[in-house]
């Protein structure tokens, strides 16, 4: 189809040229448009970065004869305009983008739809139609499969940090009861603010009662603490934040950046408050015992990192073919993470080189696999989320009245930022590779079975 036309127009004595793009008719174009438009909330809504978002909305809009669109993506609403010729007015329209809930099975529904809009597999009509079939559809798991995964993210977070059973166990609980309470609040539309208060606070405060009453002695707060903030954290789009900020969309980075220190900030005086309070009760705990950076039984270590990204994968409503890909991803996180540290790389080096390699593996093999590569991303760098180094630093601060706590909460944001950047990082350094994959896959098709390059 001829996307372009020339047509000339004659005057008194000139013949001038009227340029335009040979377009549908007005309801073909609204539909497509409408169509780009949703396909990129879904994905927003999931937390891709802006990035992706715009070279979505321009592959589907060219796929159905629109090729010549501008797109404006911000954080709570995207533009589309159609250029229809100097003889029409172009087509626009805003959708704002209303709920942001982390649902993989529903984001790898989005990309498996996109891939076959992008293939001419599917009529806009049929496209238009599915995409209104996945944003209504469900979770594919009851609420309480996600709160028993995320109670037993909490505990794989547990032997991570050196915990034993009974650390799991009482992290494990917690979890669940954090969860639950936050639901309840959500109900309410509290905001989130407000719900990440009540869940460090609820954490901090089991653990000093524990504490106090010598209910369970062996069990360390200072690590249940960090346990609970490690899944309070795990929530946070710190990956699209740092890639819309690396890829120029400076307005929606900030937007982001804003929500992720409003919810850290949230997570922090619900602590903070709770350490001050015990205090002021008589209840100090103490934290003159070292942590080491990772447990130092490898095997364990595997097995802890693995267990975290995958049920952080579940409560997130991953697919279950997605589950044992992200819990590749968390052992091969925890693992380079700890191999680099027993050579005595600081933590944020070691952070961003462990985070890289996630990133370029999930690029490489998401495509393959028919799954998000930010779920592969995130849920393998979620076990190396600093959690004790913040209660550190805010226990420094609150309990001990000691400034060098200032100091510690940097190295927990430099180590968080460099996860981030990490992962952005591998997925950058992944793409030319994922692309000469599929190209020699499309080559290999061609050819057919039993064929060979000489041939």
């Amino acid at each position: 189809m001829r996307l372009w036309r020339r047509r000339y127009r004659s005057t008194d004595q000139t013949t001038r040229p009227v340029e335009g793009p040979s377009l549908p008719d007005d309801a073909t174009v609204n539909l497509v448009l409408d169509l780009a438009l949703r396909v990129g909330e879904a994905q927003m809504a999931g937390g891709a970065g802006v990035a992706d978002v715009t070279a979505t909305i321009l592959a589907v809009a060219r796929a159905y004869g629109l090729p010549h669109t501008e797109v404006d993506v911000i954080y709570t609403s995207i533009t589309i305009s159609c250029h229809r010729g100097t003889d029409h007015a172009p087509v626009t329209i805003m959708r704002i983008v209303q709920g942001r809930s982390v649902d993989y099975t529903r984001l790898a529904a989005v990309e498996d739809l996109i891939r076959r809009i992008t293939s001419a597999g599917i009529s806009a009509a049929d496209a238009s139609a599915e995409i209104d079939r996945v944003t209504r559809a469900g979770h594919p798991y009851p609420r309480w499969v996600a709160t028993l995964a995320w109670a037993g993210m909490a505990a794989a977070v547990a032997f991570l940090v050196g915990g034993g059973p009974l650390l799991a166990a009482t992290a494990a609980v917690v979890t669940a009861l954090i969860d639950r309470v936050g639901r309840l609040l959500n109900r309410r539309e509290l905001p989130f603010f407000f719900q990440q208060v009540v869940g460090g606070a609820l954490a901090t405060a089991v653990a000093l009662a524990m504490f106090a009453t010598d209910l369970l002695p062996s069990v360390r707060p200072s690590l249940l603490i960090a346990t609970g903030i490690v899944v309070l954290l795990s929530g946070l789009s710190l990956v699209g934040t740092v890639q819309d900020a690396i890829t120029g969309y400076n307005v929606t980075a900030a937007g982001r950046a804003m929500e992720v220190a409003l919810l850290t900030a949230g997570l922090i005086a619900g602590i903070a408050l709770t350490l001050r309070a015990g205090v002021q009760l008589g209840v100090r705990t103490s934290i003159a015992d070292p942590l080491p950076p990772l447990i130092s039984d490898v095997p364990m270590q595997f097995a802890a990192g693995a267990a975290t990204s995958a049920f952080f994968a579940l409560a997130s409503y991953a697919p279950v073919r997605a589950l044992p890909m992200a819990a590749a991803a968390g052992a091969v996180g925890t693992a380079g993470y700890g191999l680099l540290a027993a050579t005595g790389t600081n933590a944020i080096t070691s952070a961003a080189v462990a985070a890289t390699l996630v990133g370029f593996g999930g690029k490489v093999v998401s495509r393959r696999l028919r799954m998000p590569p930010l779920l592969v991303a995130i849920a393998g760098m979620v076990p190396l989320l600093p959690g004790w180094t913040t209660y550190r630093g805010l226990y420094q601060l609150t309990a001990e009245g000691d400034a060098a706590g200032l100091s510690t909460l940097v190295l927990a944001a430099g180590t968080a930022l460099a996860l981030a950047g990490g992962v952005v990082l591998g997925e950058h350094l992944g793409r030319p590779v994922r692309t000469g994959l599929g190209r020699l896959a499309a080559r290999s098709r061609r050819r057919g079975p039993g064929q060979t390059l000489s041939t």
